[in-house]
């Protein structure tokens, strides 16, 4: 199907939205006339307050013709003056796939690769050109991967694709709007009415009657079979639209096997989802290690880690090519599964292209250009591109954070404010128990006075737990407390400058107590498992700290081994000064 027949149905199924919303409007509009000549009174009122309220967000959405551009993503636009190298790529392929260069390039902070294009005329005439390259991709992807990711991109040009894209981004935009205004107004009927109900039942209460339970079935159900309605019409335009879409992808991955080789597209396919995961990865679990303590990498380094990651995590992500998703992220995503269109392009014959070498044809020339680097050297300065480009990705808030020395001070820094503030459910247990403000002291204290399993029935526990007794009871509870108690002493340790985390970007970072070896512990790849942290002492004092934290959970406690491994406490003279 040519750009001029696709651009026809995507007006046509574009026209289907305002075309139901005018037969909804015509038939609320007969429901009106029909109330107002056989019925009377109130109930031709109610029939008439209905269906205007109905048509308003239909209305709306009828007038909403002209549907805001999308929000192109934050990013660095480079000139050729400024990456000569890589702009000398991208008018290569160009030239090589037989469609026009972009007219301008966006570094941006994402793992992707994507070309926009604002055309005239419904999209049946060209506009301008933009590719918006990720970084991270860069980072991750030599350089004949890169050529073929650029090429499945100019793929969609040579096709008329991108002309497209703004009419079934309109038709999308439109329907959604509709249906939200139809979802938010049932929802805030069946709020308001909860609330009304509630403020009856308590006045019920204050005369001492019996409240009525609140029940908001069926309130709202006419603007929610309205969004059904125009849910259905949603999907029958993607579905429309889908196979399309995906026939589109599918050219492009041959456009690309055919200008950089079999074996290099087959690669990048796979190295795309791989380095996705690992991206969220190292984003949640190393770049944003501080956040909660507003601290933040080295200037440049929380893009620039991320390679560090990949190169000490190699295994991962092979195991990570090997094992591709084999179903779309959505019935409706326009992508193809990746592990199909890695079959289909692994299926065709050989073509004498190795992934480290590639086939350049511009102007008619034919020679064979090594392309064995990481995509990333194409670049003039890569630290200078990544600083500039984290200034713009990051939020103002997150730009006034202080930075780490290195990465060493930003893991033990977060590390111990993880730990200190774990609100773990034995420090809940013994605030509420207690009535003060939980320490480790206090607990110890507590378990020496008989009062362990008494506190432990004050833990969230499962409902077996909760009706369990004595032994059976101690059993569910222990592996709860023993946790919350291991947090506890090395938040104490922590406290005390006594505790040391080994940053490695190939594992979970170890933790190191005063005198003992590391060994591998707390997960440093998330601030978020430090509320969980299972962090240990090294294997020479490994056996003594199990002993004491069995010692203290023990159905007879002793803490005497336990306090006999933390510090003293400091005298109270020395905490005033």
């Amino acid at each position: 199907m040519g750009a001029i027949l696709r651009a026809l149905r995507a007006v046509v199924l574009l026209c289907g939205f305002p075309l139901l919303s005018l037969l909804l409007l015509a038939l609320l509009a007969g429901a009106d006339v029909l109330a107002l000549t056989r019925l009377a009174g109130l109930a031709a009122l109610k029939i008439v307050i209905v269906s205007f309220l109905l048509a308003v967000p239909v209305v709306q959405g009828v007038l909403m013709l002209r549907v805001p551009r999308a929000e192109r993503p934050d990013g660095v636009t480079v000139t050729e003056a400024d990456e000569p190298r890589l702009w000398a790529l991208v008018r290569e392929l160009a030239d090589a796939t037989g469609t026009r260069a972009p007219d301008e390039t966006v570094l941006t902070g994402e793992v992707n690769a994507a070309v926009g294009e604002r055309p005239r005329l419904l999209g049946l005439l060209p506009g301008p050109r933009a590719l918006h390259l990720g970084v991270p991709l860069l980072t991750g992807l030599s350089e004949a991967q890169l050529r073929s990711v650029l090429a499945h991109e100019y793929g969609h040009f040579t096709g008329g694709d991108t002309r497209l894209s703004a009419l079934v981004v309109r038709g999308r935009v439109q329907l959604a709007l509709v249906i939200d205004r139809f979802t938010s107004r049932a929802d805030d009927k069946v709020a308001a009415e909860r609330a009304r109900q509630e403020r009856a039942a308590a006045k019920r209460l204050t005369r001492g009657r019996r409240p009525r339970e609140v029940d908001t079935r069926g309130v709202g159900l006419t603007y929610r079979a309205m969004a059904a309605l125009y849910t259905a019409c949603a999907k029958l335009y993607l579905r429309a639209s889908l196979s399309t879409a995906r026939a589109q992808e599918y050219a492009a991955d041959l456009t690309a096997a055919r200008i950089t080789g079999r074996d290099s597209t087959a690669s990048a396919l796979r190295a795309l989802p791989a380095l996705t995961a690992a991206h969220d990865f190292y984003l949640a679990r190393y770049a944003s290690l501080g956040v909660p303590v507003r601290l933040l990498p080295p200037r440049g380094e929380f893009l620039g880690g991320f390679a560090r990651m990949l190169a000490a995590r190699e295994e991962n992500l092979a195991e990570l090519r090997t094992a591709l998703p084999a179903a779309p992220a959505s019935p409706y995503d326009s992508h193809p599964p990746i592990a199909e269109r890695v079959r289909r392009i692994e299926q065709l014959p050989s073509d004498g292209a190795p992934v480290a070498a590639v086939v350049r044809v511009v102007n008619g020339l034919t020679g064979e250009a090594p392309a064995t680097g990481a995509a990333l050297d194409l670049l003039t300065d890569p630290a200078r591109t990544l600083a500039a480009l984290e200034d713009v990705i990051l939020t103002d808030d997150a730009r006034s954070f202080r930075r780490a020395a290195d990465w060493q001070e930003l893991l033990d820094t977060a590390m111990s404010a993880h730990l200190t503030g774990a609100d773990t459910p034995l420090r809940q247990a013994l605030a509420a128990y207690t009535r003060r403000p939980p320490t480790l002291n206090d607990l110890l204290t507590l378990i020496d006075d008989g009062a362990l399993w008494q506190l432990a029935h004050r833990l969230p526990l499962s409902e077996q737990a909760i009706a369990a007794k004595g032994r059976a009871f101690r059993e569910f509870a222990r592996p709860v407390l023993r946790t919350s108690l291991r947090t506890m002493v090395l938040a104490e340790f922590s406290a005390r400058s006594l505790l040391h985390w080994e940053f490695s970007w190939a594992h979970p970072a170890t933790v190191r107590l005063p005198g003992a070896a590391a060994k591998d512990a707390a997960s440093a790849d998330a601030p978020d498992n430090a509320r969980d942290t299972d962090a240990r002492p090294g294997p020479d004092s490994e056996e003594v700290f199990e002993a004491a934290l069995d010692a203290a959970l023990a159905d007879h406690p002793d803490t005497a081994p336990l306090r006999a491994l933390l510090p003293p406490s400091p005298h109270p003279a020395e905490q005033a000064s």
